[in-house]
């Protein structure tokens, strides 16, 4: 990926579909001047998602895009990535986006997601939310953590760009744990999109190199 120009603000779409803790983290990342981006649009899967509050007082467009209301996995595909083009997003930034999305070619190795473990364990379809970390505590794993990773058609799939371990501690829960990831969460992802954003994330197969 070529060297962004320094004066150059990256346009950034973010999809969500729930809570939006990450979008929120975004948003406060960027007001403190710790990631140098501009969120152009919020897009969300559910129009009760109760993230796009957190939209609204950013003062960031919105808007609502259903996969029901949509007649195929193309269609829906199109109703995501028309509005990303029309507001010039250059990244795409799945936060907490459950729903499969097939990625058009225009945007392959500009879409980036965050997952809640070390994938390739406790991912793929089904494996959202407090379900990846009862599966951890369930396997017995002495480690989870977080991946950001660059995405494709399969969920789980893309080339990871940075992973960040924690340990599962006696007693945790669900809860506890994922409150611990999420923490890893909030550093991981802003510093892959800086990266992005400055340049110096370089896609070679299923390697993503840091100059």
């Amino acid at each position: 990926m070529p060297k962004k120009d320094a004066s150059h603000r990256l346009k950034i779409a973010v999809l969500i579909s729930g809570g939006g803790t990450t979008l929120r983290n975004l948003i406060q990342k960027i007001d403190a001047g710790d990631l140098g981006v501009e969120i152009a649009f919020v897009i969300s899967s559910s129009k009760t998602a109760a993230g796009l509050q957190f939209a609204v007082t950013a003062g960031i467009r919105s808007l609502v895009v259903r996969r029901a209301d949509c007649l195929s996995a193309e269609a829906f595909r199109e109703a995501i990535f028309s509005p990303c083009r029309e507001a010039g997003a250059e990244l795409v930034v799945m936060g907490g986006f459950l729903k499969h999305l097939l990625i058009p070619p225009d945007y392959l190795g500009r879409v980036m997601n965050v997952h809640p473990a070390l994938i390739p364990a406790f991912c793929g379809h089904g494996f959202y939310g407090p379900r990846v970390h009862q599966a951890v505590l369930d396997y017995g794993a002495k480690v989870s953590g977080c991946t950001v990773h660059f995405v494709d058609d399969q969920f789980d799939r893309g080339p990871i760009i940075d992973q960040r371990v924690v340990p599962v501690l006696d007693g945790d829960s669900a809860e506890t744990l994922a409150a611990r990831v999420f923490e890893q969460e909030c550093d991981a992802l802003p510093n892959a999109i800086q990266l992005y954003a400055d340049g110096r994330l370089r896609i070679e197969g299923r390697r993503v190199r840091m100059t």
